[in-house]
Parts: structure tokens; C-alpha cells; sequence
């Protein structure tokens, strides 16, 4: 059933290759702000990776501003434009109306200042960033500063940012929201389901302690975020805004930080599951913890920019030879043929319907696929720091209730097929300020989408969260800063 998720997700996404991309902040893991030269070394560094074949092409922002500014754009643009890289712009919306204001008129300036130079590399528009998970009963639990927004309030962002781009030739690219997936099964959070053009989903089975989180399961957790994120999209594309596994650390329960497990994670969810069928953001290139000693480290490259990684990035790179490394294998591909198997034989049928996304009332997508819908288990956690400038932060409401455990996956396949039928133009990439990984009680998950969307409803995304509860507003005041 995985599959047929990542299928019909693929056949939303087209035109364009798939996107492929890291999270970048807009600040270094010292706090330096990062300037143009510091953006575009990281941008290089990205599309020269070792065996990437360049595909690390794209930089998911989390907020328009400039760090140390009030509302001038932010120098990735300028990078992006000298590096040939493709932007998924962010807004930071957990500060209040003064700084969505303040990330408002910093895109609609870059749009006059750079021209099509930049607009022709945006291929979406994220209004936010687990803000909605912050104010969230666990999200609470690991920060009880709150500093988020409810639905109502990204809703109200979302339709502003479409108004300001009304005219512009940004009208048409596709807004949305990111936030983790259990977040997406919380009905309370509808609203911004139907107001946005994508979803966007973080999610690290490393944080999931409460699960099975070794690097065998580590698959399984993820296919069920994404199922959940996908049934709860409505028909939507799904792009999957953060997940990674560190490459060191200290051990979250059956968690192992470690370059090997990092590798393995990336080639059964990046290489075999999501890298040319989904819109993918990986966490990360350069770690972004400053909290060395107590907070797990993503950075593929280590603590430095550089285009050497600490693990092979080939997609079709042989097994290790290392009986540690092959036993991990072995297992977590016994895990999935066990349970493939099982839905192969229990979920029968066909299912075949449209998908509709348009602008101007032309049919844009018609998905068929066949299979029933399958959700999974796992509780959610994000990564990853505010991002944005500007003053206080507001506090949001928290609404609903914490949704339970999900139900077990009906299928763990991590080799999709991709059927592409249509055009829908996705949204683009935007780094985020200050990226540091957070723990929750339920992990974040992937998600799907092309390279060029264009706009039916729209929702933003952005990206702020803590470690073990750490982070939270800290995250926010530095990304002001």
C-alpha cells in the first residue's frame, strides 16, 4: 500500500525533475548570520557532494528576512541566483502579525529587486513551520514557552501571502505549511489542510521513543508517517520538508546515532523510497547544533561546509561489508518483505479517482491508483530551528485534542513506483535561520510534491522546533537576531 501512496504522491509531482534540496537557516551553528558568500558556499557545497550527480539542487528557507535586518530579503537570493540553485521559500509564523508583515514585505522586495531571476527559481512557498506542533499538547511538553500559531492564524497568513503575490510573478506558485505529520492527523488542524496547496511533512524516527525506533524499523516508522500525512492531504501533494538520521550523538532509546546508521536511513528512505518520486528536503547538510554534547548532529558534512560527506551518498553503492552494517541491513529488509507480504495479502481491491488542482479551472492532475488506504504507527517528532527577524513572539492557542498512536502500516515497501500523469507545479525550496533538531514524543514525515506548483489553495510552511524541549523560543529570538 506504501507504494501506491508514493505513487499517486509522484504522479502529483511532474514537469519538472523531482526536487532534491537540503534545510538551510539563516544563521550559522556559532549564531553568525550567514551573508550571500556564506549561502552560496553551502549552496556549492551541496551540488557538489560525491556521487549526487548534483541533485542536492534546491534550499528550503525558513524565513524571507535577512538576519540582523527588520525586513530586507535574505541573501540566500542572491546565492541562489549565482549558484543556478532552485529556492522553497519560508515565512517565518510563530512571531505574530508585525513580523509576518515584516517576511511579507521581504518577499514582495526581493520579487522588485531581483526580478525573474529570482521568481523563476521558486518553486514553492512555505507560511510557517511545525507552529502548529509547538502549541500541540507535546509540543508544550518539550516547551512549554509555546511560541507558535494556531490554524486560524495560519490560515489568515496563508490568504495573505496569496493576496501580496496577487499580480506578481509569484501568483501562481503553490503556498502551503509544514509542520509533523501527527499534527496533520489532528482534525483540529483541517483548516489549514484546506487552505493550502501542499503539505508539507518532518519526520525522524530517531526521536520516536516511544516506538520501535532502531535503525531496522526506522523505514517502517517513516512509510507510516507519510501514509497518515497522504490520507490526511485530501488529494494534495505531500513533500517531505525534513528527515535524516544523525551521524552522532547520544542514544535515544534504541536510537543509535552513528555515520553507518545515517547511512543506512538514506538509502532505504532517501535512495529507495523518496529521491525522484518526492519532493525531498534532507536533514542536513552542515549540523546546525550548537549543543554539541547533549544534541544528536545531522550534518551529512559534519560541523564545517564542504562537499565531503561522512558517508557514501551513492544510491546504488554495494552493502558494507562489515558484518555490523550487513546485519542491519538484512534485518530491516526482512522487516519490510514481512510486512509487505502481509498487506499484499490482506488489502485487495482498486481504487480509482482524480485528482483536481487548479488555478484557472483547467484540470491540472487525474490520479488512478488502486489499492486502499493505509496508515501506520509511530508518534511524531520535528527538527530544526526558528527562523525569521524581528521582536517578541506570539503565543498560539492550542486547539484539539493529542490524537493517539496511529494504526499499525498495512505495507512498508520502500520501492515505490512512480507514475506520473498530468502537470502540477510545486513549491519550491527556503532554509531556515537556525536549524537544530528537536525531540517529540511522535516523529515527522515525509511528504510529496513536484517542482512547480501552481497555487488552488494555499498554506505556508516553516520550520522551528527544540531538543528535548531546548530550543522552543530560543530558537525564535536567534533566528531574529
Amino acid at each position: 500500500m506504501h507504494a501506491s501512496l508514493i505513487a499517486l504522491a509522484a504522479s502529483l509531482s511532474v514537469a519538472s525533475a523531482v526536487t532534491r534540496g537540503f534545510n538551510y537557516g539563516a544563521v550559522t551553528r556559532e549564531g553568525a548570520m550567514k551573508n550571500e558568500a556564506a549561502f552560496t558556499a553551502e549552496f556549492n557545497a551541496a551540488k557538489g557532494l560525491a556521487n549526487t550527480d548534483g541533485a542536492f539542487s534546491s534550499a528550503r528557507l525558513y524565513t524571507m528576512i535577512q538576519s540582523g535586518t527588520d525586513n530586507s530579503p535574505i541573501s540566500a537570493i542572491p546565492a541562489a541566483i549565482a549558484t543556478d540553485t532552485k529556492l522553497f521559500l519560508g515565512l517565518w509564523a510563530s512571531a505574530g502579525q508585525t513580523i509576518i508583515d515584516n517576511e511579507i514585505a521581504a518577499l514582495t522586495s526581493a520579487i522588485e529587486q531581483y526580478g525573474e531571476e529570482f521568481t523563476s527559481r521558486v518553486n514553492g512557498i512555505s507560511v510557517g513551520s511545525e507552529d502548529l506542533y509547538r502549541i500541540s499538547p507535546t509540543g508544550l511538553k518539550n516547551d512549554p514557552t509555546g511560541v507558535g500559531a494556531g490554524p486560524a492564524q495560519i490560515v489568515s497568513y496563508i490568504q495573505q501571502v496569496r493576496k501580496a503575490l496577487s499580480g506578481t510573478a509569484l501568483a501562481k506558485v503553490a503556498v502551503g505549511h509544514v509542520d509533523t505529520w501527527d499534527v496533520w492527523r489532528n482534525g483540529s488542524n483541517s483548516a489549514v489542510i484546506d487552505e493550502a496547496d501542499f503539505l508539507g511533512m518532518n519526520t525522524f524516527p530517531y526521536f520516536q521513543v516511544t516506538e520501535d525506533n532502531s535503525i531496522e524499523n526506522a523505514p517502517t516508522l517513516f512509510n507510516a508517517a507519510f501514509e497518515i500525512t497522504t490520507a490526511a492531504a485530501k488529494g494534495k501533494p505531500v513533500i517531505v520538508t525534513e528527515t535524516g538520521w544523525p551521524v552522532a550523538g547520544k542514544d535515544a532509546e534504541s536510537g543509535h546515532p552513528s555515520t553507518e546508521n545515517a547511512r543506512s536511513y538514506y538509502e532505504a528512505v532517501g535512495c529507495n523510497t523518496l529521491f525522484g518520486k518526492v519532493d525531498t528536503y534532507w536533514y542536513t547538510l552542515v549540523d546546525a547544533n550548537t549543543a554539541v554534547d547533549s544534541q544528536p548532529q545531522f550534518g551529512i558534512v559534519g560541523t564545517t561546509v564542504s562537499s565531503k560527506s561522512l558517508f557514501d551518498l551513492s544510491c546504488d553503492a554495494p552493502k558494507s561489508t562489515s558484518s555490523k552494517s550487513a546485519s542491519k541491513t538484512a534485518t530491516a529488509t526482512s522487516a519490510s518483505g514481512s510486512a509487505t507480504g502481509s498487506a499484499s495479502g490482506s488489502v485487495s481491491g482498486s481504487v480509482t479517482g482524480s485528482a483536481t488542482a487548479s488555478a484557472t479551472g483547467t484540470t491540472l492532475v487525474q490520479v488512478s491508483t488502486s489499492g486502499a488506504a493505509a496508515s501506520g504507527t509511530g508518534s511524531s517528532s520535528g527538527s530544526g530551528s526558528g527562523s525569521g527577524t524581528g521582536a517578541s513572539a506570539t503565543t498560539g492557542t492550542a486547539s484539539g485534542s493529542e490524537s493517539l498512536a496511529p494504526p499499525s502500516p498495512t505495507s512498508t515497501s520502500t520501492t515505490p513506483q512512480s507514475t506520473s500523469t498530468g502537470t502540477l507545479q510545486t513549491p519550491g525550496t527556503s532554509p531556515s535561520p537556525t536549524q537544530e533538531p528537536q525531540t517529540n514524543t511522535t516523529p515527522t514525515g515525509p511528504s510529496s510534491t513536484s517542482t512547480t506548483l501552481t497555487t488552488t489553495n494555499a498554506a505556508g510552511q516553516m520550520k522551528a522546533s527544540s531538543f528535548i524541549g531546548l530550543v522552543g523560543a530560543a530558537a525564535a529570538l536567534i533566528a531574529f537576531a
